[in-house]
């Protein structure tokens, strides 16, 4: 799904890195890479950790407010856009 490397020189030397987790821990992360489609738990652990640094605003209370979004979306509480525009009080020419 991605390469091993992350910077954009491929001579990069590969290293080793150990970290401790709980055994709970472990398992969410081992049934979440499988379930993604990822070959390895190395490359999940790679691919997450690259895209905390490529997008490092992205925080806890985006996640929340996107998750609502989808509730909102789910239980059909949504609006369209001239409802939106009548509501807010925006012009649609702007």
């Amino acid at each position: 799904m991605s390469e091993a490397t992350t910077g954009s020189n491929g001579d990069d030397e590969i290293v080793t890195v150990n970290f401790k987790v709980t055994q709970s821990f472990l398992d969410e992360i081992d049934s979440t890479w499988q379930g993604r489609g990822f070959n390895s738990r190395s490359e999940f652990i790679r691919y997450t950790l690259r895209d905390a640094i490529e997008f490092p605003t992205f925080d806890r209370d985006e996640l929340i407010a996107l998750l609502q979004a989808e509730e909102d979306i789910r239980a059909g509480r949504t609006m369209n856009a001239d409802e939106a525009r009548e509501q807010f009080g925006t012009d649609s020419d702007e």
